[in-house]
């Protein structure tokens, strides 16, 4: 698998995945019903922040990560960084490899810690693995997230000091 720079390219194998995870409502703060073009502008970040994808050796899109710092100003020495992996490759360690990279590139980059602002509590997939990365849960927004088939449960903030 390779990580490498997203290009305008990409976004057409990436959509699809992309529009079926925030359709679905179950994880991403996104609005269901966001359009393509709201999606793109979202996701594929201008420098210094970046988007990434993980290809395989044919060059299909398996995942995506996107980065950048969490605050502005005086908050600026933390990043955070958002991943989707194409349910079609779940459980090939695409998401660890997208999350290590982002870990390695705010590191790079002089950050100081990695905070996500709201990770779904009931992801237990992705709480897991930050949790195995190193995140811990910070704070909890309690009911914070409606989901579509379990109501009202909380999103955690998770932190990782780099």
């Amino acid at each position: 698998m390779l990580i490498r720079e997203a290009s305008a390219d990409d976004w057409p194998a990436i959509w699809p995945f992309f529009h079926h995870i925030v359709a679905a409502g179950e994880t991403f703060t996104y609005p269901v019903d966001l359009g393509e073009a709201q999606g793109r502008e979202w996701w594929i970040l201008p420098p210094p922040n970046r988007t990434v994808v993980a290809v395989d050796d044919a060059g299909t899109v398996l995942g995506t990560a996107k980065m950048n710092n969490n605050q502005w100003g005086n908050g600026s020495h933390v990043a955070s960084a958002s991943y989707m992996v194409d349910p079609a490759y779940s459980g090939r360690g695409v998401g660890r490899a997208l999350c290590a990279y982002t870990l390695d590139w705010a590191r790079a980059a002089g950050f100081r810690a990695m905070q996500f602002n709201a990770v779904v509590e009931t992801n237990t997939p992705a709480v897991a693995l930050y949790r195995s990365l190193g995140f811990e849960v910070v704070g909890t927004v309690p009911r914070g997230f409606r989901h579509p088939a379990k109501g009202y449960v909380g999103l955690y903030i998770m932190h990782r000091a780099l």
